[in-house]
């Protein structure tokens, strides 16, 4: 395994790797916050288990194809410069187990629940590390025919693209095959669910907030690289997004809690190279995107995502990735280095391997085995029909 690493690094990466991992429990409060009571026991077991089939699928093939490592070595290799090389595989798996705890929260309230596993498998070995591999690992000469032809390859410091836009473009394809939630859109309009827990929804959004200082920061993945730049971006692209969506969304709080995180998913590519001003801007279109964009999908275009996953990651992360090539510039204040159009390509690839992607893996899933539940189950909700037990003991809620 390669260079040499000092248990500082170490370390590091691994207080980085902690930090991503709570995460998925803000993933997993958000999604029980949103969702009706009768499927907020789901909610929680789907991303702990999901992260749990994901550790498989990356450690046995997704890792491989990204990085071309493996571990099936002794442990006297695996320990070597202080297992960083381990420790460098827990980071980036957070990264990766990202990608189905986003798509999760679209497809909530009407999703079988072995078929999601099955997808989690093949997207975390197969589809998300094919395009990491590109993006952070310059498989296939890419990024090195980016650099020659464009003046530099396409530039993703912590994930716009490569996890939440991916993560976001996957989920609308997931949930284009599952359909609508029965009733959502019967009378020709929305029936809403409002929120089942505005404190739940909270808790998750905050956790996600804290937990991404260690998903953009330690990103640089040593500390010779580690940089300031990169949390005062992530801070002021978060103020940007909540004030935004705060305003545009007339203070509904699940607006107001998705604000921040619309801002750091579109800061990830770019927070190491832009100024804090930019990062603000940056953020704070992301928070009205969300805004608008949720609304008008929901209500014209009738796609039931019901966490809003798709204009979140997808839009948002697709808006981080095309950001960094323009506010990276030296004109504008960014410390250069990046192709406006390098920036755009790579951002293009990354949505089309995901909807590509995507819909191989729940177009196959929904042909051979099926991934929705049917009828009853879903008006009795996920928690009874699958886990066998509601989240409070005086009833499942309507």
């Amino acid at each position: 395994m390669s260079t040499l690493h000092t248990p500082a690094d170490v370390l590091f990466i691994l207080l980085g790797a902690i930090l991503i991992l709570a995460m998925h429990a803000g993933f997993a409060f958000l999604e029980l916050g949103t969702v009706r009571k009768k499927n907020q026991v789901n909610a929680l077991v789907k991303i702990l288990v999901d992260f749990s089939v994901s550790t498989l699928s990356y450690f046995f093939i997704g890792y491989g194809i990204a990085y071309g490592i493996h571990f099936f070595s002794g442990a006297p290799v695996l320990a070597e410069h202080h297992g960083y090389d381990l420790t460098r595989f827990f980071f980036l798996l957070t990264f990766a187990a990202a990608v189905p705890a986003i798509v999760s929260g679209g497809i909530a309230e009407r999703a079988r629940f072995a078929p999601q596993l099955a997808a989690t498998f093949f997207i975390v070995g197969f589809v998300y590390p094919f395009f990491e591999g590109i993006a952070w690992n310059g498989a296939f000469g890419l990024q090195d025919w980016l650099a020659a032809h464009l003046g530099a390859p396409f530039h993703d410091f912590a994930g716009s693209v490569v996890v939440h836009a991916v993560g976001g473009w996957i989920a609308l394809m997931a949930v284009l095959q599952l359909g609508a939630r029965r009733g959502h859109y019967a009378t020709g309009g929305v029936t809403a669910h409002p929120p089942s827990s505005i404190p739940f929804l909270a808790l998750g959004a905050w956790i996600l907030i804290v937990g991404w200082f260690g998903f953009n920061v330690m990103s640089a993945q040593s500390l010779d690289k580690i940089t300031g730049l990169v949390a005062m971006n992530s801070l002021m692209a978060m103020v940007g997004g909540t004030l935004a969506a705060t305003l545009g969304g007339r203070n509904d709080p699940g607006f107001v809690h998705n604000g921040p995180l619309a801002g750091l998913v579109a800061i990830c590519a770019s927070s190491d190279i832009v100024h804090p001003l930019a990062a603000l801007l940056i953020g704070a279109v992301a928070g009205l995107m969300f805004v608008h964009l949720f609304t008008w999908t929901q209500n014209r275009w009738k796609i039931d995502d019901v966490l809003g996953v798709w204009p979140l990651h997808g839009l948002c992360g697709t808006w981080g990735g095309i950001a960094c090539g323009i506010f990276g510039q030296r004109a504008l204040g960014g410390l250069g280095g990046v192709s406006f159009w390098s920036q755009v390509l790579g951002t293009l690839l990354g949505v089309a391997v995901a909807c590509l992607g995507g819909f191989a893996v729940y177009a196959t899933l929904r042909r051979l085995v099926g991934i929705r539940l049917s009828r009853e189950d879903e008006f009795m909700g996920a928690d009874l029909a699958i886990h066998r037990i509601g989240a409070t003991p005086d009833g499942v809620g309507p």
